[in-house]
């Protein structure tokens, strides 16, 4: 069972490592049983096919995302505080990519969603749902922050979230894009300027 579980676990970090650096269309079952150290028959006991895996890798990557999301964006932190952490702990993910291999690597999500949105329905639907489900998180720290005066009245939660959902991503694609982790860095003013937080209330620290 534990030689089992192994092989599984060892393709899953096989897959995610090299769409994480080259991309999901130019892999092969072969390549990333080889990467994995697993035999291609082993491939398809765990896995239909390589969407099957692709599939199973964003799941997995995003349990792990949600949990960070969750713990950011839950803690006992003002609204804009939280933000705040998860933009910072988004240009860490960011850094910590550049310094291992050299590159920026961007978002999963974001660099599978321009690849295979219009080639992968399934994959789409369910990039779709992670997006929807991240505009969730945030959105419930927006209407905190209108609770509690420090975004303005006449933000509207639902589409400052996506707003928000949409800048880290394009943030992150420039930051590969220029292989730059400081790209992510205005991530916070914008969010100040979309909340309407007034000059006077703006963190200063």
């Amino acid at each position: 069972m534990g030689r089992t579980s192994d092989a599984r676990n060892k393709l899953l970090d096989a897959a995610a490592t090299l769409i994480e650096q080259r991309g999901y269309a130019a892999l092969g079952v072969a390549e990333i049983c080889a990467t994995a150290g697993v035999p291609k028959g082993s491939f398809y006991y765990f896995f239909e096919s390589k969407q099957a895996l692709a599939l199973t890798v964003i799941d997995e990557h995003w349990a792990t995302q949600r949990r960070q999301w969750e713990e950011l964006l839950g803690s006992g932190h003002d609204p804009l505080r939280r933000l705040r952490d998860l933009f910072e702990a988004t240009e860490e993910v960011q850094r910590a990519g550049q310094q291992q291999v050299g590159l920026v690597a961007g978002c999963l999500f974001g660099n599978l969603a321009l690849e295979l949105s219009n080639q992968a329905e399934e994959i789409r639907r369910r990039l779709q749902e992670i997006f929807e489900a991240q505009i969730d998180l945030i959105e419930q720290v927006v209407l905190e922050a209108k609770k509690q005066g420090q975004a303005g009245p006449s933000v509207e939660s639902r589409e400052a979230a996506r707003s928000i959902v949409a800048q880290i991503e394009g943030r992150v694609l420039l930051a590969k894009l220029l292989n730059d982790p400081g790209q992510l860095e205005t991530l916070w003013r914008n969010c100040l300027d979309l909340l309407q937080v007034p000059a006077h209330a703006r963190p200063t620290d």
